[in-house]
């Protein structure tokens, strides 16, 4: 990862929606400040179809993400950790040169059940309160840059 931008790893046990959303919003929003990935405790080894819609539709491209396991960023400099999901919280190791580490679970939208539509309506939904909560932080953390 960069050197010069600290890189901010969000865990969640699956890796296959809500890190993922996250991913890509907090990218969208800091990716100039921060180098952002995501992983999971127990990577499904997909990103979620819906996931990947939901996004497409506010112009983030999440097509070419793949679920990648936790254990592959224990080699590399992890300043700040978010966990998404309970799951991935308690079983969310120490990062080498880790300063931050935040909880802010979400729902799981994958368990969404009905229609294509009723659960895209969820996946939007989730996608909107990941996009207001990871949209404050990277404003806090651009705010932060300022000060500095």
């Amino acid at each position: 990862m960069s050197a010069t931008r600290p890189t901010v790893l969000i865990l969640c046990t699956g890796n296959s929606c809500r890190s993922h959303l996250a991913e890509g919003l907090l990218r969208a929003a800091a990716g100039d400040i921060l180098t952002v990935a995501s992983a999971g405790s127990k990577p499904a080894g997909y990103v979620h179809p819906l996931a990947i819609r939901a996004m497409a539709e506010i112009g983030i491209d999440l097509a070419a993400h793949r679920s990648k396991h936790m254990n592959d960023f224990l080699g590399q400099d992890v300043e700040t950790v978010i966990t998404v999901c309970g799951n991935a919280d308690q079983a969310c190791p120490v990062f080498p040169g880790q300063l931050n580490r935040h909880h802010w679970p979400f729902d799981d939208p994958a368990h969404a059940t009905g229609t294509e539509d009723e659960k895209l309506a969820v996946f939007r939904r989730v996608r909107d309160e990941i996009r207001a909560v990871f949209t404050a932080y990277a404003d806090g953390r651009r705010d932060a840059l300022k000060k500095s």
